[in-house]
């Protein structure tokens, strides 16, 4: 069936369920190596909503049809020197796909946010609205188009990050912001992951509004950067700040002089710190045609002060090689392949500091024997299931994504 509208998402729907066949949602597929195969081959093709229906500049609001392709929309943005604050990841070198293939939809479905995410928040923070049809197969509508429009629970937030098994977006609204005037790297050489993670600490808890802060062992460095920083033969740990030149000049300064302890301060301008930020976001040492390309990769949350120790540990007991993102809070691990992609010991050493887990790229085997997604404490996890079932209560949509077993 070819998809023009919201109508013909609701028949498809309802045909689906009619039928009792499950559908995989579809935009142009740039995703869809990650999460459990589909318990379907009936395939819900939305690509051809792919429109910027509406955007605003003076508002900070761009509304678009979830098929939309995201390089457009960002694009538009670019134009009018605008962005999504949260940098939206490009997963397509991580996944070893034709760049350029992701859309609005997935986008928000997979909910993956870059660096500024200590920020500006995540992409659940700048979703205004949608539009979209539920596993009932009726169109419904949450939020609006303006930040202050909503009493009571936002239910538009709960589609950010449910990877398509709760509705089938067509329509949605986020905020935007004006990009930084100017933007400054501050880089530490040859810290370890520990030292490191104290670095990243005391400048997010410093005054000088940091946007970014990461971390790259000389490993990493190695695998997947640029001259400059492979050149030093040193790990990186680096530190971002954005906004009005003079006043990104004044803190970058003050922000070097309180590290002093942790070595002096290499200050990286403008572009090349962009390139730089954007190999951070999009995990570019790992990626599916490097050195790495064969390894699976996890991506780990847990409390940004327990990360450094946890990677140190992780990267030396399996092999692997670990980068740091969100001051310590986000481990991007990319592992030695094995049965189970060294899932077990991984989460069990995660629940002693309360983190958690994604096995984001892995061959199709490994993930049929490991759960891709960090299982769910019990009540979390019988929560989870009400709320999936009041939007879909025959799992017609993306049916086995996110659990190995279909849910029944």
């Amino acid at each position: 069936m070819q998809i023009r509208d919201a109508a013909d998402v609701e028949a498809a729907v309802r045909a689906g369920i009619a039928g009792e066949q499950p559908l995989e949602i579809v935009g142009h597929g740039s995703k869809r190596p990650i999460g459990h195969a589909m318990a379907t081959n009936a395939v819900l093709d939305v690509s051809a909503l792919n429109a910027v229906t509406s955007y605003e500049p003076n508002e900070l609001i761009v509304t678009a049809q979830a098929g939309a392709a995201l390089d457009e929309v960002l694009s538009l943005l670019e134009s009018k020197n605008q962005e999504f604050a949260f940098e939206p990841m490009d997963t397509a070198a991580l996944l070893g796909v034709r760049s350029g293939r992701g859309t609005i939809g997935g986008m928000i479905g997979a909910a993956l946010a870059g660096p500024r995410r200590i920020k500006a928040g995540g992409v659940r923070d700048h979703l205004l609205g949608v539009h979209a049809v539920s596993g009932f197969g009726d169109s419904f509508k949450a939020g609006g188009r303006v930040v202050k429009n909503v009493t009571g629970y936002d239910l538009c937030k709960l589609l950010a990050g449910s990877w398509g098994t709760l509705a089938v977006m067509t329509e949605v609204t986020l905020k935007v912001m004006p990009k930084a005037e100017a933007e400054r790297t501050l880089v530490l050489r040859g810290l370890d992951d520990v030292a490191a993670n104290r670095a990243m600490t005391a400048a997010l808890g410093s005054p000088y509004d940091v946007s970014g802060a990461a971390h790259v062992p000389y490993s990493a460095v190695k695998a997947g950067w640029g001259a400059r920083l492979a050149a030093a033969g040193k790990a990186a740990t680096l530190l971002r700040l954005e906004g009005i030149a003079a006043s990104v000049a004044h803190r970058a300064s003050a922000l070097a002089a309180d590290l002093a302890s942790f070595g002096a301060a290499e200050l990286i301008e403008d572009a090349e710190a962009a390139a730089l930020w954007r190999d951070i976001r999009d995990v570019t040492p790992f990626a599916a045609d490097g050195a790495r390309g064969a390894w699976p990769v996890w991506r780990i949350v847990c409390p940004p002060a327990s990360g450094g120790a946890f990677g140190q540990a992780l990267a030396r007991d399996t092999g692997g090689e670990v980068i740091y993102d969100w001051g310590g809070g986000l481990l991007w691990a990319a592992l030695p392949p094995a049965a189970d992609a060294h899932a077990a010991p991984l989460r069990r050493r995660l629940a002693a500091i309360g983190g958690h887990a994604t096995l984001l790229r892995a061959d199709e085997g490994t993930r049929r024997a490991v759960d891709v997604f960090h299982p769910q404490a019990k009540g979390v996890a019988a929560l989870s299931e009400r709320v999936r079932q009041s939007f879909d209560p025959k799992s017609i949509l993306n049916r086995g994504r996110l659990a190995r077993a279909p849910i029944s």
